[in-house]
């Protein structure tokens, strides 16, 4: 974990990976974030965590359901994103030119499950969240649009930025009073707030539990603001060279480089 400016190791018992700990609860993820030891300077960060699922959910922010002029959806919209797609803090988003040509970006709340969910209700979907991390949901708005569903646009690999550190809730505070941004080479193309979801976090994660158990781990994407690529007039894409950072008030900012992988 980060802390005043240098990479601590948890203190995590040997032999006890991320996810092992958070199944055994969230008030046992705070000790190892408040037992932080051994300043790592030098440290390269990486991805907080591997999830065994990433269930993330579309047009949930009132400001980008205007932007994009569709309905206000009736229920959570569900997509899954796979988790080969997962690269940390400063790793390359790498676009097959070959395979897409409209890449777009989207700074996302991303929940961490703490506790088997199922059947929770929003209190207790609430109280079995480990922590919260920043996500930037890469997209290939192509292939989004063109299958007619989102999975496969949204899960090439190191399309899924994840990072720079899981926060506890108890320091985040309300989940519903967050400030996003993305910046894009230097110029801030998303900023909203949290507060602008249509369905918050408790909901989701209440919503989810209905239909398949979260499980400790699991990553949870909250939605995007307005400012995608996509929505501009004129429309924008990345492209191999930028430079994309996206972050959540309270956690941190997670930055990526965007290069070329055309095959």
């Amino acid at each position: 974990m980060e802390r005043d400016g240098l990479w601590h190791a948890l203190d995590i018992p040997a032999g006890v990976t991320l996810e092992a700990l958070l199944a055994q609860g969230p008030e046992e993820t705070r000790r190892a974030a408040a037992g932080a030891v051994g300043p790592l300077p030098g440290a390269v960060p990486v991805a907080p965590l591997r999830p065994g699922k990433i269930v993330a959910i579309g047009l949930n922010y009132l400001d980008h359901i205007r932007e994009t002029g569709m309905d206000k959806p009736a229920r959570p919209l569900m997509f899954a994103k796979f988790p080969s797609s997962v690269i940390g803090p400063g790793e390359a988003v790498v676009i097959d030119s070959g395979l897409t040509g409209s890449v777009d970006w989207e700074v996302e709340l991303a929940v961490v499950v703490g506790t088997p969910l199922r059947h929770a209700g929003p209190a207790e979907a609430l109280a079995g969240v480990a922590g919260y991390t920043v996500a930037n949901d890469v997209s290939a708005r192509d292939l989004q649009f063109s299958d007619g569903q989102w999975t496969r646009g949204k899960s090439l690999d190191t399309f899924c930025p994840l990072g720079p550190v899981v926060v506890t809730p108890d320091e985040l505070g309300d989940p519903q009073a967050l400030r996003l941004r993305t910046v894009v080479n230097g110029e801030t193309v998303q900023d909203s707030s949290t507060a602008e979801m249509l369905f918050g976090v408790a909901e989701l994660l209440s919503f989810c539990s209905a239909s398949f158990t979260l499980e400790p781990g699991d990553v949870v994407l909250t939605g995007t603001p307005w400012g995608c690529g996509a929505f501009m007039d004129p429309p924008r894409s990345l492209s191999p060279g930028d430079v994309v950072e996206v972050s959540v008030e309270g956690i941190g900012e997670l930055r990526n480089p965007v290069v070329d992988g055309t095959r």
